[in-house]
């Protein structure tokens, strides 16, 4: 009895320990006191680099410096292991970078970032882990997230939009735009007729909504059904390519 009690003992604290390890995650917003800071960019085009933070990134007016803006919430803790934090620097003249390092035993972290960029920038935003949000931007925007949903509104600029595991949504007037997700559905809606536009899920609905126009369309879906109500023209200039490994699509015009 005794061997087998210490035994037991022995698998409790194992237990216990990994269950320990794997944490709840702490919310950003519970940080009521963020920090922020100003970044000089040399040149008009700004690369956001982060590890593992929510992001949202603004194109503002009235900024006069040309600065970058940054509004930093965190909050995290770690029970056995290196005191967690966040840095941030500017690299390179044009590359924000943002890292959180957060690890140990039953350790528990958030970030979350706003960005506030001066018209007239082109940006590019490489976020490892985290979701994304973006407005205002009349410039060419491109987003890619690791895990993440990403949500673009108010922008006219050629769009990018990439996420291997997350929801794409898009509510913009750009003419040139490109959506892709490897498991999330994507919903886009334009209100310019667009020049180009390609949307895409591995394992996802589509849906794209559109201003009324004739388009050149073509779909595939390998599983799901197929929904197209605008009207079609194998000659018009305003391409529209709609694809997904799993899930229904639906292209219509706007009401």
């Amino acid at each position: 009895m005794g061997r087998f009690g210490r035994g037991g003992v022995v698998v409790g604290v194992v237990g216990v320990l990994a269950a320990g390890v794997v944490g709840c995650g702490a919310s950003a917003s519970e940080d009521d006191e963020p920090e922020q800071r100003s970044f000089a960019l040399h040149g008009r085009t700004l690369t956001v680099d982060s590890d593992d933070s929510a992001l949202e990134i603004v194109a503002a007016d009235g900024n006069p410096s040309g600065n970058i803006r940054v509004t930093r919430w965190f909050e995290g803790s770690v029970v056995i292991g290196d005191e967690p934090e966040v840095t941030w620097a500017m690299k390179d003249d044009d590359r924000l970078v943002l890292r959180m390092h957060c690890s140990g035993f039953i350790a528990d972290c958030g970030a979350k970032h706003r960005i506030e960029v001066p018209r007239g920038v082109t940006v590019k935003v490489e976020d490892g882990d985290g979701s994304v949000r973006a407005r205002g931007f009349r410039d060419p925007l491109s987003i890619r997230t690791g895990d993440g949903s990403v949500h673009v509104t108010d922008t006219s600029g050629p769009l990018t939009l990439r996420t291997g595991d997350g929801s794409v949504r898009a509510e913009v007037a750009s003419r040139d735009v490109s959506t892709r997700t490897g498991d999330g559905s994507v919903r886009v809606r334009l209100s310019v007729v667009p020049d180009r536009l390609e949307s895409v899920s591995g394992d996802g609905s589509v849906s794209v909504t559109l201003p009324r126009a004739t388009y050149r369309v073509s779909t595939h879906s390998g599983d799901g059904g197929v929904h197209v109500s605008v009207p079609r023209d194998d000659s018009s200039a305003h391409v529209v390519d709609v694809r997904t490994g799993d899930g229904g699509i639906t292209v219509r015009t706007a009401n």
